[in-house]
């Protein structure tokens, strides 16, 4: 069958169902002998052909996203080359799908699957780009929080014992997107061991660089772990909206947090599961 003995309305139609252009609509249909359905596969082979050889490509956009399913829920991270791109509105269904396949997944770090990497293919043959999967993390348990920035680049999930009320949910994921310093775990029990006692010693140094006696100087580097401890851990900072109050001020008696991630776009993610 020749390309041009095509009807218009079929490869108006292909065009429609697979966004590429005209002419290789009309080529698929001819070598499909003008069966749609197989046309329709043929054409996504060939563009998924050309574009895994693109996938050098940077891709330094794209989006976050959660989905929240009861008990459970994820947060993902999709990229694509362009804030185009990543605008554009099949983009952000696609990392919310994303995020609905992922909230399904075992608890733990998200690896990308046949059905993410689906669903990313179709966003990858219709825009030419570069689209990929970033990372994600799912959760199983408890009730959840979450809140998007309205930019869609950062994003935070925060795990709870139980149910607390929407406003409270909402308010500690959105002081985990904003505060600064970012927390970096739940309690300063969750403290990476390492790293407290690098800071203790660190402090004691200054301290006693100070002519301070010993006693003395480890008393100075105790105030300097508990003011660390009130800048970097959740439940001790001061809260975004209301520095009157420390955001475990904001939890409903027996509530506890179990976990936290704030993930931004193309940077440093926190992950951070209480002990």
């Amino acid at each position: 069958m020749n390309p041009s003995d095509v009807p218009a309305k079929d490869a108006m139609a292909l065009r429609q169902r697979t966004g590429l252009p005209i002419m290789e609509c009309k080529q698929a249909l001819a070598d499909a002998d003008g069966d749609m359905k197989k046309a329709e596969q043929l054409i996504k082979e060939r563009a998924k052909g050309k574009m895994d050889t693109r996938t050098d490509r940077v891709a330094g956009e794209g989006r976050v996203a959660i989905h929240v399913d009861g008990s459970r829920a994820a947060i993902v991270e999709c990229r694509a080359e362009t804030d185009f791109t990543a605008k554009n509105p099949a983009f952000q269904s696609m990392v919310a799908d994303v995020a609905k396949i992922a909230s399904g997944m075992t608890a733990g770090e998200v690896s990308a699957n046949d059905a993410i990497n689906a669903k990313i293919d179709e966003v990858r043959i219709t825009t030419r780009e570069n689209a990929s999967f970033a990372r994600g993390f799912a959760f199983s348990g408890g009730a959840f929080g979450s809140y998007v920035h309205h930019d869609g680049k950062t994003a935070a999930l925060v795990q709870f014992s139980a149910a607390v009320p929407p406003e409270v949910s909402k308010g500690v994921c959105q002081h985990i997107v904003a505060a600064v310093p970012s927390p970096q775990a739940v309690d300063e029990s969750d403290m990476p061991a390492e790293l407290v006692a690098a800071k203790k010693a660190e402090a004691i140094k200054e301290a006693e660089a100070s002519g301070k006696p010993a006693q003395i100087a480890e008393k100075m580097a105790q105030g300097k772990m508990r003011k660390f401890f009130e800048e970097t851990t959740l439940l001790n900072q001061n809260y975004v909206v209301d520095d009157s109050k420390k955001v475990k001020d904001l939890l409903p008696a027996g509530v506890k947090v179990l976990a936290f991630v704030r993930m931004p776009l193309g940077g440093d993610c926190v992950r951070a599961i209480a002990k």
